[in-house]
This record gives structure tokens, sequence and C-alpha cells, in this order.
């Protein structure tokens, strides 16, 4: 193989069939850590025609195959005969009738991983057939319906997003599972077959919008959900304005505006100790303390509140009242520097904020080029493209990633792959490959918090691996972001509270390194040696150990703003994703659903982790795996990342009253509910004749003449019709809806995540006392390898004791270990403070 022998993939080889996002972005993800990766184009080049493959072919070679010609079909299963990995993303039953599907090739190959990217499940009898667009597999999935609090606010339903959620979430998990499975066959001679449904993928990831949780406590819902009700139960309109709906906001968690016209986000509620700082920062710490600024344990009950008391400093959400002095003393303060300044002041103080940005300048800040965020590439075709960087990458060959070949011209290296063929086939599998997990017998310490760290080892947990989540024994966060988010992301892990600053704590984590292979950090990298986790103390203890470090801002070189501190929305601001949705640096809207980038972040660094324990299977040695938030954002954004001169504006679907991305993509309504419409332009006179319409001087005449002709018949009427010209068509679902029709009770039987796209479980005897309804882990689909479904999230600390007295220490040293509280089993008497 021809690959650079310094990125960990090295002696990988996959053969790429995908097309459009998701297939060719896995490609594009092994690629970029070093994996040979064999492009199968069509005669005339890619069937998606965009400058997006600039980015999704890079690192790759090509040659074009005609797959309905017998010869060039014989040829595309010799190449897979002598490879590791193979992607393919049509819908299900298309590589058969070529001659490639799973059966045959992997009778041919028997350590062959079968990669398949459907759009929906194969064994989804509705919706297996339907030609998954990504705005198709958005609208069945319920994301075009659930589109934020601001939006229900405003009364805008649907709403249209043109980001690539589905392929994203898909391709990250899609090429963790091939790599896991890789790494398996490597042991045991065998492959799998592995499905990723992208509706299966993008249901993971809006799991905290889709997630339900009985007798919801009245002190966690915002000021906007409070109005929501109020409004609901009145019969009023929700006709709010993006003005008004800025003072429902939290003081800590909206944007102001600055000198420059500029705004500015910030993102420091439910901090211990991001919300003091920012007030000191800003000049009124000592005003509101005056005024009585109330500031109390958050994880109290309400019944133990001070007395006259409705809210606290550290507990979001702030109450109207309070909120409203905050934001007015902030709003004058803001206005006195520029919102860079701003920017360098929030982020050397160690407190997260961002200036809003749009993608254009993002893409051209000293930050994301200095960091290898974004890395330029010598096009032949396009001169120096700025695009993307990696989505996760080793600290041992970050310089080598970004290091990029362009992406190749169709058919560019048809002689060397053809060479080939002169290889020896891969050898016939063993007979000692078992249908475990892949991550059976790996242990994982999770040190992380909030959304984007905890999904990392709850991602794993399901492949076996054992995890010990090791909290601080006083909480730094409030429950909001430590309980009710971690219902999700605390599923499958045991828990320990311990004070890692004391030398008490540091003899304890010596005793859980020796037996660990992973370790799961969110934070910045100068905090690592405080905590006892400095390379040389874990080489000396674990030479093996992997350590993943996943931060806001990181990049694979340091840059100017990788020890700024940051959360979700505050990459959304600083990328442009805000801005997009928004419609403008005017109104910047952040992205609707709670997590976008939070747990594609948490994918991305279990598929940095998957990269690393590929590599210790080779060298013996482990490694530091890294992802973070910028970089995950940055591949929701894929179309729009990249520049070159004379690049011109892309014509770009942004702002809050868009539905779609031209009249031929795009959501109508019927009389009895709305779909989404995707038609190639070759249709169009079809639908013209269908509709009994004339083509008018533009897009905007159509779309009117479209809508004014589908709200006349029903969607199962224009279903039906429309389908008949080619068109692929898809009633907007809701996540409600989807999470009642798939839901299995966790109590009354076995429950089978492969049997639909979509599958929810209810956690009915969960330890909180309460009903839990949650997305099943059901987006990484082997047929050989177990998936599990982790158990419920345990209250914190209750394990605190039985690992204590696994790692050997006798109950004399425990009882001293509690004593001297370095040690505790629990936040609140309460699993979750009401």
């Amino acid at each position: 193989m021809t690959t650079n022998n310094k990125l960990p993939l090295h002696d990988l080889r996959v053969i790429d069939f995908g097309h459009y996002i998701a297939g060719p972005a896995v490609g594009m993800i092994l690629a970029d850590q070093g994996a040979e990766v064999i492009c199968i184009h069509p005669p005339g080049g890619p069937r998606w025609v965009d400058q997006a493959n600039a980015i999704l072919g890079r690192g790759k070679k090509s040659i074009v195959l005609d797959l309905k010609d017998k010869a060039d079909q014989q040829t595309a299963q010799a190449l897979v005969e002598r490879a590791d990995i193979l992607i393919e993303n049509f819908r299900p039953g298309v590589m058969d009738r070529l001659g490639l599907g799973a059966d045959i090739l992997t009778v041919i190959n028997p350590s062959l991983v079968y990669l398949s990217l459907p759009g929906f499940a194969a064994s989804d009898s509705e919706r297996a057939s339907t030609r998954a667009y990504e705005a198709i597999v958005a609208a069945a999935s319920g994301q075009f319906t659930d589109m934020g609090l601001s939006r229900v606010l405003m009364g805008i339903n649907p709403s249209f997003t043109p980001l690539p959620l589905a392929s994203a979430y898909a391709a990250t998990l899609g090429a963790t599972a091939a790599l896991l499975a890789a790494t398996a066959a490597r042991k045991t001679g065998k492959g799998d077959r592995i499905e990723v449904p992208l509706a299966s993928a993008l249901m993971e990831g809006l799991v905290y919008n889709a997630m339900y949780v009985e007798n919801y406590p009245e002190r966690y819902k915002s000021p906007r959900e409070r109005e929501i009700e109020r409004r609901r139960n009145q019969g009023e309109p929700m006709d709010m304005s993006y003005l008004d709906i800025q003072e429902y906001l939290d003081p800590f968690y909206r944007s102001y505006y600055c000198a420059d016209g500029r705004p500015f986000y910030i993102v420091c509620a439910s901090h211990q100790h991001h919300v003091r700082k920012a007030m000191k920062l800003m000049g009124i710490w000592d005003d509101m303390q005056a005024q009585g600024l109330p500031d109390f344990d958050a994880y109290l009950a309400v019944s133990e509140w001070p007395e006259g008391q409705t809210c606290s400093l550290t507990s979001y959400p702030f109450s109207p009242d309070w909120a409203q002095r905050i934001s007015s003393a902030m709003k004058q303060v803001f206005k006195t520097r520029s919102a860079f300044e701003w920017e360098q002041v929030w982020g050397e103080a160690g407190i997260p904020a961002a200036a809003h940005r749009t993608t254009k300048e993002w893409m051209t800040s000293e930050h994301a080029q200095v960091s290898g965020l974004v890395v330029e590439v010598d096009d032949p075709q396009l001169g120096v493209i700025r695009q993307m960087g990696n989505v996760a990458w080793l600290a041992s060959s970050a310089e080598a990633v970004m290091q990029k070949s362009p992406a190749p011209q169709p058919d560019a290296d048809r002689e060397a792959i053809l060479a080939i063929l002169n290889e020896q086939p891969r050898s016939a599998g063993k007979d000692n490959a078992g249908e475990d997990g892949w991550l059976n017998g790996v242990k994982i310490l999770d040190l992380t918090n909030v959304i984007a760290g905890p999904t990392i080892a709850s991602t794993l947990a399901r492949f076996g691996a054992e995890v010990i989540s090791l909290s601080t024994i006083e909480p730094s966060m409030d429950p909001w972001n430590t309980v009710i988010f971690g219902f999700q992301a605390g599923r499958g892990k045991r828990s320990m509270l311990c004070d890692l600053k004391t030398t008490e704590g540091q003899q304890i984590l010596s005793r859980l390194l020796a037996d660990i292979d992973v370790i799961t950090f969110n934070g910045l990298e100068r905090q690592l040696g405080g905590l006892g986790l400095d390379a040389e103390r874990l080489k000396e203890i674990n030479p093996g150990v992997v350590l993943c470090l996943f931060d806001a801002f990181g990049g694979p070189a340091q840059g100017p703003r990788s020890n700024y501190p940051g959360y979700d929305d505050l990459v959304q601001a600083s990328i442009g994703v805000m801005t997009r949705f928004g419609g403008g640096l005017e109104t910047p809207e952040e992205h609707a659903h709670l997590g976008t980038i939070d747990v594609l972040g948490g994918f991305a660094s279990a598929l940095a982790i998957s990269v690393a324990l590929f590599q210790r299977q080779q060298t013996g040695s482990g490694d530091v795996a890294r992802a973070s938030l910028a970089a995950a954002g940055q591949l929701i954004q894929l179309p729009f990342m990249i520049d070159y001169p004379g690049r011109q504006p892309l014509d770009e679907p942004a702002g809050r009253e868009v539905k779609g991305w031209g009249p031929l993509y795009h959501c109508y309504e019927a009389s009895d509910g709305w779909f989404f419409l995707v038609l190639e332009e070759q249709g169009l006179p079809h639908l013209v004749e269908i509709c009994a319409i004339k083509v008018g001087s533009g897009d905007e005449e159509l779309q009117n003449q479209l809508a004014d002709c589908f709200i006349k018949n029903t969607t199962s009427f224009w279903s039906e019709k429309l389908q008949t010209i080619g068109a692929a068509v898809m009633s907007l679902a809701t996540l409600q809806e989807l999470r009642e029709e798939n839901l299995a009770i966790e109590s009354e039987a076995s429950v089978d995540i492969s049997k639909n796209t979509y599958s929810f479980v209810r956690h009915d005897q969960h330890p909180s006392g309460r009903s839990i309804d949650i997305v099943a882990p059901n987006a990484i689909r082997p047929q050989r390898a177990k998936i599990s479904i982790p158990s419920p999230a345990r209250k914190y600390g209750i394990d605190t004791r039985s690992i204590l007295d696994e790692l050997g220490f006798d109950d004399r040293e425990i009882e001293l270990l509690f004593e001297k509280k370095v040690v505790s089993e629990s936040w609140s008497e309460a699993y979750l403070p009401e």
C-alpha cells in the first residue's frame, strides 16, 4: 500500500462505493487517518455534483467502474477480496442486484467488514425502499417539526435546516463501528456485516430532544418552556418576535450586542465558578450582591430553599426578575467593547463565551487556520482550498493529519489500483471468532461531565466496555446538567465520587489506572497535570492506556483559542451555525436541537478511541485520542466548509422562514399536514403536468404555484401520485409520535433494537423513581458482534464503596476515606432534587 506510514491506519485498505455525503464521509474519515481508500466512481464521475466532493474525496484513490457491467463487477469483487473494509450507502438490495452484496462478498473475503449506511433500516418495511435524501431522512425523523423552543414561541412550524445532521452522525458512528470490527477481525480473522441507517443515527443524535421524563420538576423548566405551557393552557397564539424571545433567555445563556454591533454569546449558567467569575469580570458582582443575589446549594430541594427565594446563582434557570436585573446590567457593559475584544477578555479569564461569526469568517480566522481545524489543500482544479480538517486525531500523528492530498479526478489511479489484483487475496478466517461485543474486557475510566464528554463512554458501553464514571465530591454543575442530561449519558456506567486533588484521591486513581484501557476527559489540556493525568505518569503506570482528551476549540496544533473553554452553543456561534439558522449576524439563533454538536462530539471522540485501539493492537502502545466540539461542528457544516479564490457566495438557505433549498427540495403543506418533496430536475415536466401549472420566471413563482396545488389534497394522495414520477415524498413526523410508536417497556419484555429504524426504551423501573423514555442505541447493527442496551443511569456516587472494595481497600480504610471527605456516595438525598 502507498499510504502515509506516520498515520495510524496506514495498513488498512477500504473500498468506497459511497455517494452523496454519508458513505464518502466515512471514507474521508478513514483516509484522514492514513487508510488506503479506493473510491469506485461511476462512469461520468460522482453522482452528486458539488464542490463538497473536494473535501469528501481528499486522500483517496479513484477508479471508474460500471457496476452494471459484468467485467467491472468482477474487478470490484476482486478489489474487495483484497480489502479490510467496504463502504456503501445505497438503498437495501441495490448492492445485491449488482453482485456485490454482503452475502457474496463476506464469503469471498471472510475477514471483510461490510459497512452499509442506508437511509432507513433494511428491516423497515415501510421506509426501506424510500429514496433517502438527507431531507427525506430528516423529515421522517422529526427534525423539521421539533426545531426548538424559540421556533415554537414564534409559531414557526415546520422549519428547515440545510445541515446534513443525519449523514454527519451516521458517518461518525459508521467509521467507529467499522474500525472496531476491523480491529476484532485482525485478531479473529472474522469480519462483520454492519448496518448504520442514517435515520437511526440521526435519532441517536436527537436523543435529548426525544427524551421524556415523567413528572418533570417545574424548577428545571426554562422561561421559554413555561411561556409555551402558559400560552397553550390559555389558548393564546404563538406569535412572539425574535426580540421579545431574547428577554426569556437566561442572562448567562444568551447573546449580547457589543460596541461594534456584533452579537456576543455567553454560556456560563449552571457552573459553580463561571457565573461568579463572569459577574466580577463585568464589574456587576458587588451591585448584584447588594441587591440580595440568591446564592445557595443548587442540590437542595425546593422545600429547603431559603424563605422567599425562587432561584439560585448556580442553578439554571434564573427567575424572570433576577434574569432581567442581571441581563440589563450586562447589556450596558458589553456596549463598551467590540465582540472580538470581549472574546479575548473572556477567553483569557477562562469563562465560556464567543463572538458570533459567519462560516466564512470562521474559516479565515487565525485560530481555525493555526490550530489545524481548517487546512489548506492544493487542488489541481480549484487552486488552494481552505477546508475543514480532521474530525478526530491522535497526538502522535497530529502534525501528519494536517497534510492533505487533494481529491483525485475520476479514474486518476486506475493503473495503480488494478495492480492490487496481483496481490494475494485475504486469508480465510479463523474459527475462534465469538459473538461478543467488540469491546468486551475493555475498561473505561470516565472523568467527564455535561453532554459531550459523558456521551463518549456511553456510546462505547453498547459494545461491552465496562465503564466507571468518576466525578468530583462537590459537583461543578447543577442538577439540570448532571442528573437530567445524565439520564442518557450516564447509562451503562457505575458511579463513584472522589476528590482527585487530595493525596488519597491520587492513590485511588493510581489503583484504577493500573487496570484501565481508556480514560475519557473533557477539559483543557493544561488541567491534566493537576489531576495526575500527565503523560509521564500514565506511561509509568500503564503504557498501553489510551487517554481521550476532548475540548471545545482544540485542533491538531495549538491555536490562540485552544485553551478557551466552551460548550456546544458557543461553537455554533463561532463557526457560523447560529448565523445561518437565524438568518444573519443581526439575529443569530441557536440551532434547534439540544446537543446538536455535543452528541456528535461524543461520537467523534469514540471514533478517536477506536483509531487508538486499532493502533494499540498493532504497536502495544497507548496514545492521546483527540476530538473537539469545533471539529465536530465543522462536520455538520461539511457542504459549506470550503473556500478558495474566486468562490462565489454559496446559495444556502438561511433564516427562520425558509422551508427548503429551492422549489424541488422543499417542505409543502397538504390538506392534512406537511410533507417534504425531493425531485430531480428532469422530473419537473411531469410535475408541471400533474399539478397543471405553468413554469414561470423563477423559483419563487414555481414554489408558490406548487404550494397552491399541494394544499388541495392529502399527504398520502401526493405521496402516491408523485412517486410515479420518481419523486421522494415524506410526511413530516414529530419526535413525540416516533417515540410513542416505537416504545418498548423495559420490564415487560426483551427489547429488539434492530426490528425498526427507530427504537425507544421506557426504563419504567428507573432508579430515579420515575419512568424515563429514551432512544435505544440501535444505530449500529452488526450481524455478528453483540450490541447491549446499557443499564439505566445510576445515582451519582452509589458505587463508590463497591469500587473501593474491588481496588483492595479494606473496610477501615474505606471509612477513613469517607471521614476525610476524599470520597462520597451522594450529592443529594434524592436522585434528582425537586
